[in-house]
């Protein structure tokens, strides 16, 4: 199976795109593995990545796009996967289209998960890492501390990043909203759109997306 898994910042992507991967028997494909792996390997892709990367700039979609189309043609992948943080805008679906056409394959399925905007924000904005342990996450509605700004496992201070702020938090919905949502529209013209509930325990989502993606409703 091929699917795309699209939704908002906080609405689970990356906790659903492992367990769905590993339910499905396929790979899971982010976008983020995929710059650390071709930088770490120093491919040429990967140099290239990090040279766009080092002066500030955006990876240009044709980088981003290449490193998609080399995972994508790895032995594992040949009976599926599951991309994760790509395609990102109308263009780089446009592009993963005619490279899906070119080895006679296509999508199965755009996976949508959906959450309301306060809730997202309310997810990120909560969670709070320590500072000894950035492994040790805590959020302060669903799973506080025991004391207030301390760790539980080690005794390390509890702190929110910055790109966790409520602000950074917002204007991260208002780049999804403006780049990413426009493929959902794109892909729902070829009848691909599956749209769930991203509410509720990891393990009913779950289950929510598998019989979502059955049904193909």
């Amino acid at each position: 199976m091929r699917i795309v898994l699209v939704g908002p910042p906080g609405a689970g992507k990356g906790t659903q795109a492992t367990r769905l991967a590993e339910k499905l028997r396929i790979p899971h494909i982010s976008t983020g593995d995929l710059f650390r792996a071709n930088i770490s390997r120093q491919t040429e892709l990967g140099k290239l990545a990090k040279s766009y990367m080092d002066a500030g700039n955006l990876v240009p979609d044709e980088v981003t796009i290449a490193m998609a189309k080399d995972r994508m043609e790895q032995p594992d992948a040949e009976g599926g996967f599951l991309l994760d943080g790509f395609p990102r805008n109308v263009s780089q679906a446009e592009a993963l289209d005619e490279l899906l056409q070119t080895e006679g394959i296509k999508l199965d399925a755009v996976l949508d998960l959906e959450a309301p905007e306060d809730e997202v924000v309310k997810r990120i904005a909560g969670r709070r890492v320590c500072r000894k342990d950035s492994a040790h996450v805590f959020h302060v509605t669903y799973s506080p501390s025991k004391q207030e700004g301390v760790c539980d496992l080690c005794g390390g201070e509890l702190y929110q990043r910055d790109d966790d702020s409520e602000d950074t938090v917002r204007t991260r919905l208002e780049v999804y909203h403006t780049q990413t949502e426009p493929i959902i529209d794109y892909y729902r013209a070829q009848g691909l759109v599956v749209t769930i509930s991203a509410m509720g325990p990891v393990d009913e989502v779950t289950g929510r997306a598998l019989e979502a993606l059955k049904s193909g409703k």
